[in-house]
């Protein structure tokens, strides 16, 4: 019955599973920002950035389900790159901006090298995850 559903509409089920997977990294997204316990460092500063990356590429992929996650993915990466890198630039505006709680969330605050490798990882699991999708439920091809 669910198989005859998932090959009757398969990007509405990709998107069911994209959404599903969205109401689980939103949370955590948040949640790692907050965390206090073992590596708190980290989560904090860096377990943020992969679930970032995810939530960017599942975003996208909902919106255009049948894009390449490869595509979707490095450009994902290039505009959180270009973010990262726009960090380094403080005129008062971005600073005003960049202090409230939400437009912090969306684009930091400070420039750090060690964010780059956990967009990568962050990049390279979305990528990997949304592969498996298409390719064992929805899609016979996906590059």
């Amino acid at each position: 019955m669910i198989r005859r559903l998932v090959s009757n509409y398969p990007i509405s089920s990709y998107r069911a599973v994209i959404f599903f997977t969205l109401g689980v990294i939103i949370p955590l997204g948040f949640a790692s920002k907050f965390y206090q316990g073992a590596w708190d460092w980290w989560v904090r500063d860096y377990a943020g950035d992969i679930l970032y990356e995810i939530f960017w590429i599942l975003l996208i992929a909902s919106i255009l389900p049948k894009s390449s996650p490869f595509c979707i993915a490095c450009g994902v990466f290039s505009a959180t790159s270009l973010i990262e890198f726009f960090q380094l630039w403080q005129p008062p505006f971005l600073i005003e901006i960049r202090s409230t709680f939400w437009w912090h969330m969306l684009l930091g605050s400070t420039f750090v090298w060690w964010d780059f490798p956990h967009y990568f990882l962050g990049c390279v699991a979305a990528w990997i995850g949304l592969r498996l999708v298409r390719s064992n439920l929805f899609f016979t091809k996906s590059p």
